[in-house]
Order: C-alpha cells, then structure tokens, then sequence
C-alpha cells in the first residue's frame, strides 16, 4: 500500500511517519509537508533514506496540486495531521486556519474520493481517510467531566473553529459519499521536536537560556497532556482496526493546572542544569490573559481502551524528564530550528 500522511514534518506528524516508515516496510510512506516554521525535515534525519519512505514539498490549500498529487501517485489512503494549530496565531490570523484548516482538508477529501470512486478494499483501512483532530472542539469543561465522543462541539477560538469545521466536513463525506473516514480527537500532546512556541517547549528553551516563563492568567487552566509517541501508537492502532465513521478520543488521564506543570519542569530543569533549587521558578511571568482562553479540557479516551486496546505508556513525570532530556542534549536542533536556519536550508533544497 501507499500510504499519505499530510503534516509529516511537524511535531506530532514526524513521530507518526517515523512509527509507519520502521513498523510497516512493506508500504510505501509518502510524507506531504508544506514546510512552514513549524515544520522541517530535520525532525525526520534518521528515516529519511529509508527504502519505503519519500517527501513531497506542497501545500494542501492549493486544490490543483493536490488534485494532480494523488492522480500521479494513486495513494491507497491518508492519514490526515497538516494543520495550523498555534490558538495565538489563529487569533491574529484567522483566515490563515480556515484556509489550510478547512479548504485543505476539503481539497484532500475531494481529491481522494476521485481517485477511490468504486474501488474495491482489501482491508478495512484501505482507500481510509483518518483525520487527525483536536479535544478542543469542544469547547471548555468545568470542575468535574470529561470530553466524550458524543460531546457536542463548542469552540471558542479561531483555531478550534476551523479544526470543527474540518471534522465536520469529514463526517459529511462520510453520511454523503461513504468515504471511509475516521476521525481522532486528542489532548495536549509533549514530547520532542516540538517547535518551541508551545507551553512545554517554550518554557525549557527560555529556563535554559535564563529568560522569563510567560503564564496566562493565574496558571490555572487546566490539560490533559500525552506523550506525542503514545498518540502516534494511538493513531496506528484507530488506522488499521476501527470501523468506518468512527470517532477515537484520545487522552492521557493525566490533568495538570498550567502553573503546576511549570513548576515541575521548573524543579527538573534545575536538577539537570545543577541549579539550586527554586532557581528556575523565579522566572515565572504571568501574562494577560488570552482571549477567548478555556478553562479545562479532559479526555474520557474510554472507547479506545474498551475497543481497541490502546492505553497510555508513560506516567508524566517520567515523559516530562524524557522530554528535557532531549532538548538538552539537542540543542543544535533548537537553535536551529528558533533561528529558521533549518527553514531555510531546507526551503532551498524543495524550491
């Protein structure tokens, strides 16, 4: 089979490109990134040679190349994670989610059922469109509960309003065409090669270099945080065994206030930087509050465990320390990636 995975030089796109390329040598991986700040190759060095792996530089908005990228390559299905996903940027830019949001993954759904139109499957994921979504679609939970999959949609930001919008095109095509499409929608997710504008990643850049831990508010919102390899497992498990029309929340059963996350990592960063104690705490900021900002967000990822058989690897803690790790001991990557150096170089290897 070959299979796309859109967005495959991001965050949590490299993890699962990496997890297909090693897992599944018999199918071809092709990796189709736009390659914005947020996304380059070098997250993907140590697969990049591999014999069932190949990059396409393109952008999903832009309905010709797609259209032509999937005649020429005749793909078997699509793993669906190119997104714009920063809630800031969406604020100051929302036309910019809507397009990439909504009109790429609309173009990828059109492109897909052309080319799968009376094809015959061999197996439940072939000629599959999983679309990779977010917990924040549904809005904010207060003091108790959880998102479930029947939890109606209520986004409150530009970015969970177009990533709404796109699942709900998804299911449309589904009802409408009988596109075999399945959705997932996660919580926050850490781990490495995460563009160092995010919570996690921003804060152990900025502890290092001694510059202040910008906290919204009070540092009371509330997430559920998932180490990013267990969602690439995740995302392996919902492509090749759920039912067509499916929808997958997935979660750590792990809630931490903003505040008390930072303060752990601020307690690990001066353990592996040899820092007294409370050195790194004294660099919390707290900053106006975003607009539009949702209280608590939880994951009842109950179905996947029930039916599927998926479950969380990592206790917090033990992720967390795995993930400061990795930033110290690639912090060539983190300059580069902060500088746009990587952005770049790898620009002029694709134009």
């Amino acid at each position: 089979m070959k299979i796309l995975i859109t967005g495959g030089a991001g965050f949590i796109g490299s993890h699962v490109v990496r997890l297909f390329v090693t897992k599944y040598p018999q199918h071809t991986i092709v990796n189709l990134d736009k390659l914005t700040y947020a996304g380059n190759l070098a997250n993907l060095t140590d697969i990049e040679h591999s014999a069932n792996y190949k990059f396409v530089k393109g952008d999903i908005v832009d309905a010709e190349f797609i259209n032509q990228l999937f005649q020429t390559e005749q793909f078997d299905s699509v793993i669906h994670l190119a997104a714009e996903s920063h809630v800031d940027r969406s604020i100051t830019n929302p036309t910019e989610f809507v397009l990439t949001n909504v009109i790429g993954t609309v173009n990828l759904l059109n492109a897909a059922k052309s080319i799968w139109a009376g094809k015959t499957s061999n197996s439940i994921f072939e000629n599959r469109f999983y679309h990779v979504s977010t917990d924040e679609v549904y809005g904010t939970l207060g003091d108790t509960g959880l998102f479930e999959e029947t939890t109606s949609y209520d986004p409150h930001s530009p970015y969970s309003a177009s990533k709404a919008s796109s699942d709900h095109f998804v299911r449309a095509y589904f009802d409408t065409y009988k596109l075999n499409a399945v959705i997932s929608n996660c919580s926050n997710n850490y781990g490495s090669h995460h563009f160092p504008e995010k919570l996690i990643p921003l804060s152990i850049n900025n502890i290092k270099n001694n510059l202040s831990i910008p906290i919204y508010g009070k540092g009371e919102n509330v997430r559920d945080w998932l180490w990013v390899e267990d969602h690439a497992r995740a995302i392996d498990v919902i492509f090749h065994n759920a039912q067509a029309g499916s929808t997958y929340n997935i979660g750590g059963h792990n809630e931490w206030k903003n505040i008390d996350l930072i303060h752990l990592l601020c307690k690990i960063m001066d353990e592996k930087l040899n820092r007294a104690e409370g050195t790194s705490a004294k660099l919390i900021t707290y900053v106006t509050d975003r607009a539009g900002h949702d209280l608590r967000y939880a994951i009842d990822s109950s179905k996947l465990q029930r039916e599927l058989g998926w479950k969380p690897s990592l206790q917090f803690e033990e992720g967390l320390r795995k993930t400061v790790d990795w930033y110290l001991a690639n912090e060539e990557w983190l300059n580069n990636v902060t500088s746009g150096a990587y952005k770049d170089y790898y620009d002029k290897q694709y134009n």
